[in-house]
């Protein structure tokens, strides 16, 4: 296989794994005192086991670039975590819940045309509707009463989400991936702190499912998952990327068959099969409506010259 294809293939497999490794982390979280507890750590941990390696490149990033990061953190990680733990808490089915999180894919399409320049296909928008119907089908049978709070959560945390990607190649910047996840996770960590402390959870109990937890989300969740979201979205379109979502929740069905034993339904056989059928259309190539583009590269002072490139092609 090219290795043109091979790239961008294994970080797709790898962001589709590794996000659906979070709906674990949420059920490991929930055998702990606190779930925010969890994920004030989560973040702090993270932050301090990435900022030896980022700190200097931190410190060159202008104040615009560290407020941008920081906005970003504050919807793709605190706003989407926050507002979703506390759909479910709140009585939204766990599985109605992820039903929602994989709306994101059409709520972007939606946006893009708006206020990307991205022009979403029919074959595309045909492909985002499979991938609905393949996540909506598992999931049809579990619906329960909620509080209508509970399921404007849910909703506001799938929209946060939405938000950060569009904020994310809105401000398209040259800045690397690590000290972004540094920033982002920072925020993340003075956001749920106020939480923790509600919680009375700023100083757990060190406990095993504690440590098991917060591991999981440093490892899979946060280095893993937000790392090769943004790694995707960098190289490729909103929708592409964000259409993968849809593959989560059958892949979240892989991972509690092997870790907790959880059944494997044909319900779930039949949406995975229409989910990855609607992923290969929503895979199209998309365009730009400018006809050129900045091109950037890095000059060994560390500064970037940038020229413009035509765009009449595939994008």
């Amino acid at each position: 296989m090219p290795q043109t294809i091979l790239l961008p293939l294994t970080l797709e497999i790898g962001l589709v794994i590794a996000w659906s490794s979070g709906f674990i982390g949420g059920s490991l979280a929930s055998m702990t005192a606190s779930i925010f507890g969890v994920l004030f750590w989560r973040f702090l941990l993270a932050t301090l086991i990435l900022a030896p390696f980022t700190i200097r490149a931190i410190r060159r990033t202008s104040f615009a670039e560290i407020g941008l990061q920081a906005l970003i953190g504050s919807f793709a990680m605190f706003g989407y975590l926050s507002m979703m733990i506390s759909a479910i808490s709140l009585g939204v089915p766990a599985g109605i819940a992820a039903l929602i999180a994989a709306l994101q894919p059409l709520a972007t399409a939606a946006c893009v045309g708006l206020v990307l320049r991205e022009k979403v296909i029919l074959k595309q928008w045909i492909g985002l509707a499979l991938g609905f119907i393949g996540v909506a089908i598992p999931v049809l049978g579990s619906i329960d009463d909620a509080s209508f709070a509970g399921y404007l959560l849910a909703f506001g945390s799938m929209i946060s989400i939405v938000i950060a990607t569009l904020i994310s190649k809105k401000k398209a910047t040259n800045s690397p991936v690590l000290p972004s996840l540094t920033i982002q996770c920072f925020m993340s960590t003075v956001l749920f702190m106020p939480l923790a402390i509600i919680d009375n959870a700023l100083m757990p109990e060190l406990n095993r499912p504690f440590i098991y937890a917060v591991i999981w989300f440093v490892v899979f969740s946060t280095f893993a998952a937000y790392g090769l979201y943004w790694v995707n979205l960098a190289r490729t379109s909103a929708t592409r990327v964000s259409s993968l979502i849809y593959l989560t929740p059958p892949v979240t069905s892989v991972w509690a068959y092997m870790m907790f034993d959880e059944p494997i339904t044909k319900a779930i056989i039949i949406g995975f099969s229409l989910s990855i059928f609607g992923v290969l259309l929503a895979r199209s190539k998309t365009t730009l409506n400018k006809s050129t583009i900045p091109h950037c590269k890095q000059t060994l002072d560390g500064n970037y010259q940038c020229r413009s490139i035509n765009t009449n092609r595939d994008h």
